[in-house]
């Protein structure tokens, strides 16, 4: 049976998925938790299209079925593997011949094989549209240091719906977000994980968001998702620079000097050559504090710049004394509840 993306995506979440396109294809973006079991591999792939295009149709079919001819016992037996109660989906690219034959050949074996309606493609404009239905979004800002997506995750830990837009994207969005990151997913898988997670959420309840540039390293925010973001109210938390510089030095001081020295040259120009100079001696020095000290003289007056563009959403500033996320997530849930709801009700 051919399935509308949305039901497709709801079965996935309890029956397997066979994404039967190229390595290359799978590589370059797949639907979340989806196993790759490839018709062609690369090579056949682009064989078959070159001969379609010189001899049509028939001829690219004849050759491949002598491709697919050895592999399809190994097929049958991974997808036998994999199914849950005699069940398994299966897509390509556009749903056509390639997840076609793989429904018929597990069919053979008594599974009940169902294909995504317009495949690969069709999921990809679905999670598109999802983006763009309104919903009810808060954005917390602050300086570089406060402990935003701690407090994120603390929201998250008692009920809250959050989308962890750096811990996907596995960068924290600074010169020196990639440092003690796993790589970075394609900009297409960044959006389909992102998708993954905004699937889940109830639509009448508040998501919440951190206050983030477009772009998140080598990925970028969906268009459809950062439009939502602009004008929603933002909380803009204020900790003391003390108190951030502690956390900062937690969380870089443990990580190889070069790379932190790479980072600091990223923003020189930024930094001015005399402030570059100095960090780059703290950090040799093993005076993190200094480096942090240093480093925020140019994070905060972005963020000050960044925040004065904010001209179509409303900024609340709420002032925190500690670097404590549970206590500081209680307080901006408060202060969300009885402070911010009662202010901005035409943007949530």
């Amino acid at each position: 049976m051919k399935l509308a993306a949305e039901e497709f995506l709801k079965l996935s979440d309890t029956i397997p998925v066979v994404d039967v396109r190229s390595p290359k294809e799978f590589a370059q973006g797949h639907i979340p938790g989806a196993r790759s079991l490839p018709l062609f591999d690369n090579d056949e792939r682009a064989a078959v299209g070159t001969l379609y295009k010189q001899s049509g149709r028939y001829a690219a079919i004849l050759r491949g079925l002598d491709m697919v001819g050895p592999k399809m016992s190994s097929f049958l037996e991974k997808a036998v593997s994999w199914a849950h109660e005699g069940r398994i989906l299966v897509h390509c690219w556009r749903g056509g011949m390639r997840s076609e034959s793989m429904a018929w050949l597990f069919e053979k074996a008594d599974l009940q094989a169902d294909t995504l309606y317009g495949g690969y493609k069709a999921y990809r404009r679905h999670i598109r549209r999802a983006w763009s239905e309104e919903r009810p979004l808060v954005i917390l800002g602050g300086k570089t240091g406060s402990g935003k997506t701690e407090i994120l995750h603390e929201l998250q830990k008692t009920g809250d719906q959050m989308l962890d837009l750096e811990g996907i994207a596995h960068h924290k969005g600074s010169a020196f977000g990639a440092i003690g990151q796993s790589p970075q997913p394609t900009n297409e898988q960044y959006e389909n994980n992102l998708a993954d997670h905004w699937r889940r959420f109830d639509p009448s309840k508040p998501t919440w968001l951190e206050d983030e540039s477009r772009a998140i390293g080598a990925v970028n925010i969906p268009e459809p998702l950062y439009k939502q973001m602009y004008p929603a109210p933002v909380i803009a938390i204020h900790l003391p620079k003390s108190e951030r510089i502690k956390r900062l030095v937690h969380e870089y001081a443990c990580f190889d000097k070069e790379k932190l020295e790479a980072a600091i040259h990223r923003i020189s120009k930024k930094l001015g050559g005399q402030n570059e100079q100095a960090a780059v001696k703290a950090l040799h020095n093993d005076d993190y504090e200094t480096v942090a000290d240093i480093t925020l003289g140019y994070y905060d007056k972005a963020y000050t710049n960044d925040l004065k563009q904010r001209k179509e959403s409303p900024v609340f500033p709420l002032t925190l004394q500690d670097d404590d996320p549970e206590k500081n997530a209680a307080e901006i849930r408060r202060f969300y509840y009885e402070e911010v709801l009662k202010k901005a009700k035409q943007w949530i």
